[in-house]
């Protein structure tokens, strides 16, 4: 609901002992503001429609199914890929979730993977969106990782034909290619692809843009073109002795173990790098991948981290972590490397570690690690995994346009060459979420473009913080805590997924922790408190609509505003 303006400019009067006496000129208005989860969601999520579709269903009229079905078209909006998401999101919307100044943040990355298993179990389609089309134009999409298919699925449901351009075997970049099994499991990531291509996006697997089809070619046949390749190509280290066998990068490794090829590490592997990638490449170390005869092998080795850093300036997602030292994995902070040494027959056997010490901050804001002088030692290995930051490889496309390194885009993916949009880590690496937000925006900039428009954004909000919430009228309640695995039954079943998630009742339980923030969620506190009568409860209540208000009978108490709960209510 917009703003209500009052109908009647006059300050109300009430009569006094004395004679007439002047209250207030203010009147309540409705005002829908955006909740800090939202706010903080790359994807551009719903959070908080999702979440009180489930937890107001009775209110609203639905039974159980019927709210999950609701939430998950909610969710679906902006990010067709919940479930996935679900298990891989480091969720930075908890991070700014207002409940956390009262009993912890709402689990929503945990509600969100139940409603994408949900949707998977149930067997949804993807929703179409009556844009005016089908239209005649087509579309071409390089890479099908998270941003290529996000921008594929919002142009498909507005009715363009899509082409999506895969030179890997399957779909899903590094939600395939980089992401282990056992943290993301692959009929997870086939079934959330599988209804993009329902929708009638062609995804055409071991097709490499500049070898099996030119860059010149798609730019021919198609009315807009869409990179999102990634950055997939390793950064190597730049140290001495580091050419030659016995060195991967991470990106490198984690895609050989992920499609299933044989690796040979040896028994002792040290990872260089604190982040995500860093950890993957670390436990997938301690477990069993499957060779090119489908047997069993464990990899089984002895891994040290090497971080220049302390763990507080370290980038992985903090539970990853910890999961990584249950399982074994050792870390040395405050350590970079300083000089490969290899054997007679050219082999890796150790590694110069240099001893760092934290100077002042860099241009990341973090303090700079600096050498301390003299302070090495060797650390014995035979294998070295080089996770410290990866790029594009633009020059396998073969476009002058492109050129050879990053890309860069405005807010709606627009590249600056007329045709050619982009977003994802060929960009600036960055979460999944963020490149699903990018192909979305830049699939409605692509429509707004073919239509002779511009890109229009959704109308800014205020926003609310937890100085507007009321926090004693909720309930206290804890926070849902995901069940994992055990670290010796991680590793007795490596590649099995670890994190249970929380149980859908669970899940249903959680969703009622949301505080609603900046949106009515029929609490009843205006209606009760309103001596006037302004407030009237409306036939068909819907998300977010429970109340009309009657200005003509205010008479500018406050009593309202100063009782809702979840800062919806203003006084202007």
């Amino acid at each position: 609901m917009g703003l209500l303006k009052s109908v009647d400019k006059k300050p109300p009067i009430r009569l006094g002992g004395s004679g007439a006496t002047q209250i207030s000129s203010l009147r309540p208005q409705q005002v829908e503001k955006t909740a800090p989860c939202i706010g903080n969601c790359p994807s551009g999520n719903d959070i908080r429609g999702w979440l009180t579709t489930i937890a107001l269903r009775d209110k609203l009229g639905y039974d159980l199914d019927e709210a999950m079905r609701r939430a998950w078209y909610i969710e679906v909006e902006t990010n067709p890929f919940p479930a996935v998401m679900g298990r891989v999101c480091p969720h930075p919307c908890e991070s700014h979730c207002n409940r956390k100044e009262k009993d912890g943040a709402v689990a929503i990355n945990s509600v969100e993977r139940s409603i994408g298993d949900w949707g998977i179990e149930k067997k949804l389609p993807l929703p179409t969106l009556d844009a005016g089309g089908p239209f005649g134009e087509k579309v071409a999409v390089i890479g099908a990782g998270p941003a290529g298919l996000s921008c594929a699925y919002q142009l498909a449901r507005r009715g363009y034909k899509v082409t999506v351009f895969e030179s890997l075997p399957h779909a899903g970049g590094m939600l395939r290619y980089g992401i282990p099994e056992y943290r993301l499991p692959r009929h997870v990531i086939d079934a959330e692809v599988a209804k993009i291509a329902e929708l009638g996006v062609e995804i055409r697997c071991n097709t490499a843009v500049g070898k099996d089809i030119t860059f010149e070619e798609l730019r021919a046949q198609y009315q807009a073109v869409f990179v999102g390749i990634g950055a997939h190509q390793g950064k190597n280290l730049g140290v001495q002795g580091e050419e030659g066998p016995g060195v991967w990068t991470g990106t490198e490794f984690l895609n050989h173990v992920n499609a299933g090829r044989r690796v040979e590490i040896g028994g002792n592997v040290v990872v260089i790098g604190g982040g995500d990638t860093a950890i993957d490449a670390a436990r997938v170390s301690k477990r069993v991948t499957m060779d090119s005869a489908a047997m069993s092998r464990r990899l089984g080795a002895e891994v040290t981290i090497l971080y220049r850093r302390t763990r507080t300036e370290m980038p992985a997602i903090e539970r990853e972590i910890e999961e990584a030292l249950e399982e074994g994995v050792k870390i040395e902070y405050l350590a970079a490397p300083m000089e490969v040494l290899r054997g007679a027959d050219g082999q890796v056997r150790a590694m110069v570690v240099q001893r760092m010490q934290l100077g002042e901050p860099d241009a990341s804001g973090r303090r700079a690690p600096v050498p301390i002088e003299g302070d090495t030692y060797e650390l014995p290995i035979e294998t070295i995994i080089v996770a410290v930051s990866q790029e594009p490889d633009l020059a396998r496309l073969g476009s002058a346009e492109l050129g050879k390194r990053w890309l860069s885009s405005d807010d709606w993916g627009r590249t600056g060459v007329q045709g050619i949009w982009t977003g994802g880590d060929n960009i600036g690496l960055g979460l999944a979420t963020i490149s699903i937000g990018q192909g979305r925006k830049a699939a409605e900039s692509i429509h707004a473009a073919l239509r002779g428009e511009e890109p229009k954004a959704p109308p800014a909000r205020p926003s609310v913080g937890p100085e507007k919430i009321k926090m004693d009228h909720y309930e206290a309640k804890a926070r849902a805590v995901r069940a994992v695995r055990a670290p010796e039954e991680r590793l007795a079943k490596p590649m099995e997924e670890i994190d249970y998630g929380i149980s859908f009742e669970a899940m249903v339980d959680e969703a009622t922790r949301c505080f609603s923030c900046g949106k009515c969620f029929a609490c009843e506190k205006c209606w009760m408190y309103c001596q006037a009568g302004c407030f009237v409860k409306v036939p068909d209540p819907h998300l977010g609509h429970y109340y009309k208000v009657k200005l003509e009978v205010c008479d500018g108490c406050k009593k309202c505003a100063e009782e809702c709960p979840c800062g919806f209510l203003d006084m202007v």
